[in-house]
Formats: C-alpha cells, sequence, structure tokens
C-alpha cells in the first residue's frame, strides 16, 4: 500500500508471530488484516514461529498468501519497523512466547520483533501482547506486569464461551476479534455480549 494510501485514513499495522503455541489464531489474525480494506500490513515472523507454524497448522512460509501484506526478515534489525521515525498505529505480537515477551520487557532486542516492539512501547503507541502459556510462573506475571505498567496491552488468548461456539473456528473468532478491538479496527468477527438472544447486557447481571 502506498504512502499516499496510508495518508487517506488507513492504518499501518505491524504484526509479528514467535514461536509460542497458537499458529491458527496469528493465521487467522494474518488473514482478516490483510483483507482489511483500510490496513497497511507489515509482518514478522520469527525462525521458531515458522517451526510451530508448520508443526500445528501444517503451513510453511512459503504456502502463504503474499499479497496483502509486507513480509519483513526478522533478522534485519535494519528494517523500517526497528526505526522511531517508521509511522504506525499499532503493533500486535500474537502469539507471544515467554522468551519473547520476557526480551520485550528487558529491552534486551535480539531480533526485529524485539527492536519494534521495544520502538514501539518508546514512542508511545499501541502494543498488543497475545501470550500463550499455562500455567504461569511468577517470571511470566511479573514480565506481563512491567510490559502492562511500560504502555503494553495483555491480551491473553483465552477466548470467551459466552458467544456459545460451535467449531474451534468460532473460539479463534472471538481471541482476533478482542485483539482488533484493541486497536480500534473495525469486525464483525464474533457476536458482542448483549447482542446475544436471550443473554442480559452485563449491567443486567446482579
Amino acid at each position: 500500500m502506498s504512502s499516499s494510501a496510508q495518508s487517506s485514513g488507513s492504518k499501518r499495522i505491524l504484526l509479528a508471530i514467535t514461536g509460542a503455541s497458537g499458529a491458527p489464531y496469528a493465521l487467522s489474525l494474518l488473514q482478516v488484516l490483510a483483507e482489511h480494506p483500510r490496513i497497511d500490513l507489515h509482518v514478522i515472523i520469527s525462525p521458531a514461529a515458522e517451526t510451530i507454524l508448520e508443526l500445528e497448522s501444517g503451513t510453511k512460509l512459503e504456502d502463504l498468501p503474499l499479497n496483502g501484506y509486507t513480509l519483513h526478515d526478522c533478522m534485519d534489525i535494519a528494517a523500517p519497523p526497528a526505526s522511531g521515525s517508521w509511522l504506525h498505529q499499532g503493533m500486535i505480537v500474537c502469539p507471544c512466547s515467554m522468551a519473547s515477551l520476557a526480551n520485550i520487557r528487558h529491552g534486551t532486542g535480539r531480533n526485529l520483533i524485539h527492536r519494534a516492539a521495544d520502538v514501539t512501547l518508546k514512542e508511545k503507541l499501541p502494543l498488543i501482547v497475545v501470550p500463550r502459556e499455562t500455567p504461569l510462573s511468577s517470571i511470566h506475571l511479573e514480565n506481563m506486569l512491567g510490559l502492562d505498567r511500560a504502555g503494553a496491552r495483555i491480551v491473553p488468548a483465552s477466548p470467551g464461551f459466552y458467544h456459545c461456539p460451535d467449531t474451534i473456528q468460532d473460539l479463534i473468532n472471538h481471541l482476533v476479534g478482542r485483539i482488533l478491538d484493541q486497536l480500534g479496527i473495525s469486525h464483525a468477527l464474533t457476536p458482542r455480549w448483549g447482542d446475544l438472544s436471550g443473554q442480559p447486557s452485563p449491567g443486567q447481571q446482579s
């Protein structure tokens, strides 16, 4: 997408995929963002994430569609997302491994994902971190708290069930929708609480 297109009201979003379990979340998020008419999507995939994508979904890097986004080399620390002068409207790390979370929290960037997240925080832009791990140790929890205090938004990969999902994709869509909500990106992936037949709104509960 051209810079003129971006300036006309579209959002430039950076999606980073790391080596935590959760490939279906990442692939669905990538598809939704790549197909969104007002999103200029940039993607970084770590080497560990490439392994997990193939393991959990049978998807190799060369199998991903090539249109709808710009793919950056994870080890290219001179790529545009490494600079604070590269403007964007939000970064998502989904799924976020505990190793990546620790590197981002402590500012010990070892690749473009860590550096881009560090830049996102220092420029006070939205950073959405989607951890997928259980159980959580005190180290994990302290790192999440540290990132929250630094300005990141922690969105655990824990989809709800109030929308009565029928399929695994329904559960995936619920989480993807919640992630998009954090960046103000419109979607119709899943019903919202209070919009479902026979369910009260949160304010009606005792």
